[in-house]
Formats: structure tokens, sequence, C-alpha cells
């Protein structure tokens, strides 16, 4: 009688030890590789900007980057710097990646001639200029911030909603004007909510990529109509980050529980590099930085 008492305790104890929580379940644990502003060119350095060892850094960081059982690598924009042929040379290094790997598109990845700029996106591999990836009960939209710009509006009504949005804001002062930052179209806006009312109906958490930064009134490196899509992320608590470069300095700001992190730009200094693995956990993301690029823990509500 005691012997099977014991060993019936003996199988409830296992049972409970190897039973996950709800939580654990719905959102098991992972890990991911982030970059930012690779940038390169076969250029002389300007100022902090040092194009020609990017390829290096690429090579060194992916090599730390196979290391890990990653879902999958993002770079955050501005692969290159300039010239057609720069993606020759990064794009066989990117590629040697073990994990599955996506881009956003950055500014200067649309600084080559304007007959090449549609041949930019088989270079890169990228399908779609914005689209959304599945993981892990989690949504992550990628943005497209050059939709409405100077350099990578490309169909001729596209140009001429760039037009309309410059003029719109320059009517505002706003310090964000730039002709290196861009916006979004209102139909890109609208596919994001609808993003996020499924995400919402599918019970999946959201995080946001895009190049551009959207917190910060006077970061000068924003998207154009920032304020539109903070509008529009404000009303869904699914929402729990969004990740950026283009600020080659980073940044961190907290939002209504929001987490906006502004990776540092890899090209960025004589002999440092930059680059992160990103853990997601139930209650949190563990940002582990590699170089100039800090290490963080964010708590998700």
């Amino acid at each position: 009688m005691f012997k099977r008492i014991f060993v019936l305790l003996s199988v409830l104890i296992l049972s409970n030890c190897n039973t996950k929580t709800t939580s654990e379940l719905e959102f098991p644990e992972f890990e991911i590789g982030v970059v930012a502003d690779c940038q390169y060119c076969n250029c002389e350095a300007a100022e902090i900007r040092f194009y020609r060892k990017s390829p290096e850094r690429l090579r060194q960081a992916i090599k730390v980057l196979n290391k890990h059982s990653l879902d999958y690598s993002i770079h955050l924009g501005d692969f290159i710097d300039r010239d057609f042929e720069s993606f020759d040379t990064v794009a066989p290094i990117w590629n040697s990646l073990k994990s599955d790997k996506y881009h956003v598109l950055g500014n200067h990845d649309f600084s080559v001639p304007d007959s090449l700029k549609p041949l930019i996106f088989e270079k890169m591999n990228i399908q779609n200029r914005y689209y959304s990836i599945t993981e892990n009960n989690w949504r992550f939209i990628v943005l497209d911030g050059n939709d409405l710009s100077v350099h990578g509006a490309l169909s001729e009504l596209k140009k001429q909603q760039t037009d309309s949005i410059y003029n719109l804001l320059l009517t505002k002062n706003m310090p964000n004007l730039e002709t290196w930052n861009g916006g979004l179209s209102n139909e890109q806006l609208k596919w994001v909510e609808n993003e996020l009312m499924l995400a919402t109906k599918n019970k999946e958490r959201v995080g946001f990529y895009c190049h551009f930064p959207a917190q910060g009134e006077s970061d000068q490196h924003n998207l154009w109509n920032y304020d539109q899509l903070l509008s529009i992320i404000d009303k869904y608590k699914c929402v729990k980050f969004y990740f950026n470069g283009h600020n080659h300095a980073g940044g961190y700001v907290q939002r209504d529980g929001v987490h906006y992190l502004n990776f540092k730009g890899m090209v960025d200094t004589n002999d440092s590099s930059s680059f992160a693995t990103v853990t997601f956990r139930k209650d949190s993301l563990i940002v582990k930085g590699f170089g100039r690029e800090p290490s963080r823990g964010l708590k998700i509500r």
C-alpha cells in the first residue's frame, strides 16, 4: 500500500516538474539576431563611418550569431551605403547565416541609379517591401519607411504621394523633414492596422521592425509621419516593441509599455562593431549587445 502511494506521489511530482505554465506554452523562449546599418561601400571613411570595415565586421558578427540557435536574424536597413555593386560584397556574407534571415529597407539601400532601384529587392531577397513574420505566437511587422520618400518612391503614384506629404509637413516646420527620411503611405498604415487587428484576434504579441525611429519629437531621424503610426500603435495592447536603426548613435524610449529601441550602427567608429541577440521570454526581452551595443532587459507588460 505504502509502495503504491510512494509511486503515485513520485509520478505526480515528476509530472508537475515537467508541466509548463499556459504562458510558457503560448510564448515559448526563442532567440533572434539583430544587425543595424552595416552600410558598406568601397569608399573612404567619412567622419566616424568606416565603410570598408563593414564586411569584416559583418563576417565576425555572423560567426558569433551562427553559434546561437536563432529562430531568425534581421538587418534593420542600410545594408549598403551606395553603389549597386556593394550588394555583391555583403550579400554573400549575410547569406552565410545558418538561421532564417530578413531585411528591412533603409534609405541608403536606394542609393543606386534609378534604373537599378527595381533590382535591389532581388539582391536583398525581399519579396514585399513591407510584410509580417509569424513565429511562436508573435507577429513581427516589418515596415517600409521608404514607401513615401525622395529616394524610394518608385511609381508615379508614390512619387505624387511623396510630394503631397512632404509639402504638407513643410508647413509644420518639423525637425524630421529631411530628404534622407521617409514616410508610410495610407495604404501601408491601413495594412498595419489590419495586422494589429489580426494579432489581437489570434492573441499574438506584436513587434515592429523599421529602419526609421518613431519616437522622440525632436529626433531628426524620425519617420515623417511617425505620429500617425503611433496613434495606431497606442490603441493596441498586443504591441510590445519597436526596433529600428538609422540613428547610428542608438537610443531607447518606453511609451505606454512599448519598448522603442534604436540599435547602434555597425559602420561607425574605427575599431568597434555593433550587433545583438534578443531572447524572447514570456515576461521579458533580453538584449545581449556585442561591441558598442549595450545589453539590457526589457520587461513585457
